[in-house]
Parts: C-alpha cells; structure tokens; sequence
C-alpha cells in the first residue's frame, strides 16, 4: 500500500486551517500562506485564483462532510429526537476535529474579506437550521411529538445552542471542546423542547 502524497491545492487548504488554528483571528496573507506551504504565491494562484476561493473550497469541503453525513442520519434514523441527538452531536465533533475550520465557518477568519463570502459563511448555519425545522416539523406530524414551542423557535434554539458551543470553542483557543457532556446537554435539550 502506497501513501499518496495530497494534491498541492490540499496541501494549500490544509496549511490555511492549520494557521486559522494556531492563530484565531490572525489576518492571513497569501505571502504568510505560501511560506507555510513552502511556495510562491503565484503557485498559490495557480491553484487558486484569489483568497475568496480558499475560503470557498473550505466551506464547500464543511457542507459536503456535515450534510452529507446529515443524510445518512435521515435515512437510517425514524425517531425525531434520534435525529436531532445525531445531527447536533455530529456538527459538534465535526467542530472539534475541525477547528481552523471553525473559524472560518462562524466567519471569525473572513473579517476584512469581501462581504459575499462571509454571506455564504452564513449559509452554513441556516441551512443547518432549517434541516432542525424539518427534523422538529416531522416529528409533530409523523410521531405526534408536541413541541413546547414552534419548530421554528425550537431550531433557533437549537441552533443558538451549537453556535454558542462552537464560539465558545474559538474563544478559548480550542480547549473547551464543543462536545463536552454532551449527554447530559442533550438530556436538557430535549427536555426543553418537548417537556
């Protein structure tokens, strides 16, 4: 067995998460990311025609790892809290292993970038919310499960929930893991939205 050696675009990607983590909220530089990755920046732009496509490869790389794993929950999950249990816990680690990410997700690293792509940042979460909304919606109509509030607040909440973790998360230099008593987190969660 052979170990393939990643793609120079993957090894771009790679050392802007690295330095997104080991420097939260540090403005990177195409000059300072083409040192870490050990190339001119024109080789970096060869890869990637600007910046803004960095950051677009890397939320594109979080959506396809977060929803399509999202799917498999809806496909093999019936029960509504099951669901919401395995979509809230899996953002929550996906967070943890991912955390030079996490700062590109709450739009942390893309201060001082073009505006679109902290809008697209954005979509991240909404799309996120509204698959609790369908998640919280099914389970009133397909289990009769009655929801102290509406599915949309309860996705609010919910969400307001994992964002706060994954800030948090940020904000402390990555030591406090977002998924950290989960169980018991989640026990009062679902007491909350269902009672």
């Amino acid at each position: 067995m052979t170990d393939q050696k990643p793609s120079r675009r993957e090894a771009i990607l790679h050392a802007l998460v690295q330095l997104l983590e080991t420097d939260p909220g540090a403005r990177i530089t195409t000059s300072v990311l083409a040192r870490s990755v050990g190339v001119t920046e024109a080789a970096l732009y060869r890869h990637f025609p600007s910046k803004r496509k960095m950051f677009e490869a890397l939320l594109e790389f979080a959506e396809e790892a977060v929803f399509s794993r999202c799917q498999v929950i809806l496909q093999e999950q019936e029960d509504a809290r099951v669901r919401l249990q395995q979509l809230m816990h899996l953002v929550l680690v996906f967070a943890e292993r991912n955390p030079g990410l996490c700062c590109v997700l709450t739009a942390d690293a893309l201060m001082g970038e073009n505006d679109a792509l902290r809008k697209r940042a954005s979509q991240f979460f909404e799309r996120l919310e509204t698959q609790v909304r369908q998640i919280l919606k099914e389970g009133e109509i397909r289990q009769g499960l009655r929801p102290r509030t509406s599915a949309t607040r309860g996705a609010d909440f919910v969400l307001v929930y994992m964002e706060g973790r994954i800030q948090r998360f940020i904000r402390s230099s990555f030591h406090r893991l977002p998924a950290t008593d989960f169980d018991e987190s989640w026990a009062l969660l679902s007491e909350i939205i269902w009672g």
